[in-house]
């Protein structure tokens, strides 16, 4: 066997050593969280683009149950951070403590130092809270005072936010909100994933009195890089990223494709939606075991990934139209290249 052969042969036993894994994994969160499939293929996304993810949707719909669930099975820590009205940026990055002992100040970090970070109810806190997230999410670091803290990878920050109650909340401000790969909108389960729910909670609660045995991780960093590794290098065709880049002009410039389009759209997706689409696509298509990317792998993933970059003007609102009925507008009018 020459030495381009030996190569060859391991590439692929590591694509399949990071893809058995993942899909491990995807089967394990499926079977401890029911109805919310598409919720733990677009975490497992995130974490394939190295992004962060905004989940909208009413309380108990597995949202927290989800990142910790995922946070038990891959190799990093975890916390959880429940966002109040009186939180300060502090309580987040960490801050400076005075030791007597040594009469210096010391640096004692904060959640945000964490592999996997949930951000409860994130629109509770204000505005000068929330920004605090920015470099974090951004640049995979952290300032405090005149030093810069490196954060450890992975760095996935999973923020939650409930539609209904709007009483005491903050709107997320624009330049935030593009830090989130993807935005997710989540409903309640079906009928039979309703009484799948109630059938494991009935175990969980049997097991409170009994020794529940610890989850082994089944994702090891090495294997999360190598599986990004693999996503990045995904083939796409000139004519899919073509198709790609479209969309998302179509998004800034939409009375090209439209004069409605025009009157219902404020601003369009910045470049850091075009990164995103791209990394979501390439994501998509490795869970689905190809080893190139479609347009049906851009279509799959772009209004979770538009669907907070496409601002909605006064009319659009007045009218009750909402950001996906304008992506699906996009995706019937711009043509597959």
């Amino acid at each position: 066997m020459d030495s381009q052969s030996a190569l060859q042969k391991n590439i692929t036993t590591s694509m399949t050593a990071a893809f058995t894994s993942f899909d491990q994994l995807r089967r394990q969160l499926r079977e401890k969280i029911f109805g919310q499939g598409a919720l733990v293929d677009n975490l497992l996304i995130a974490l394939l683009a190295d992004g962060h993810l905004l989940v909208e949707g009413a309380p108990g719909l597995a949202k927290t149950t989800a990142i910790k669930e995922l946070a038990n099975r891959i190799e990093g820590d975890f916390h959880r951070l429940q966002f109040t009205p009186d939180l300060l940026p502090g309580d987040l990055t960490g801050t400076e403590v005075y030791r007597p002992q040594t009469g210096e100040f010391k640096f004692q970090r904060g959640p945000i130092f964490h592999n996997l970070l949930l951000a409860d109810e994130i629109n509770r806190a204000p505005a000068k809270v929330q920004s605090a997230l920015l470099e974090a999410m951004g640049e995979h670091q952290v300032t405090v005072g005149q030093t810069t803290y490196t954060l450890e990878r992975p760095f996935l920050v999973m923020a939650t936010q409930n539609p209904i109650e709007q009483e005491g909340t903050y709107p997320l401000p624009e330049a935030q909100l593009d830090r989130f790969l993807m935005h997710i909108s989540i409903d309640y389960p079906a009928v039979e994933s309703e009484k799948q729910i109630l059938a494991l909670a009935k175990e969980q609660a049997r097991m409170e009195y009994e020794h529940e045995p610890a989850v082994d991780n089944i994702l090891s960093r090495e294997q999360l890089q190598q599986a990004q590794t693999e996503v990045l290098d995904l083939h796409m065709a000139e004519a899919v990223e073509d198709y790609l880049v479209q969309l998302i002009i179509a998004s800034r410039n939409p009375s090209a494709y439209g004069k409605d389009l025009a009157r219902w759209v404020n601003y369009g997706a910045s470049p850091r939606g075009t990164i995103a689409l791209d990394r979501c696509a390439r994501a998509h298509a490795w869970l689905q075991k190809r080893d190139y990317v479609s347009p049906e792998d851009v279509q799959a993933v772009i209004h979770n990934v538009l669907r907070h970059r496409v601002l909605l003007s006064f009319e659009a609102e007045a009218e009750g139209v909402s950001a996906d009925d304008i992506i699906r507008e996009l995706i019937r009018r711009v043509p597959v290249s």
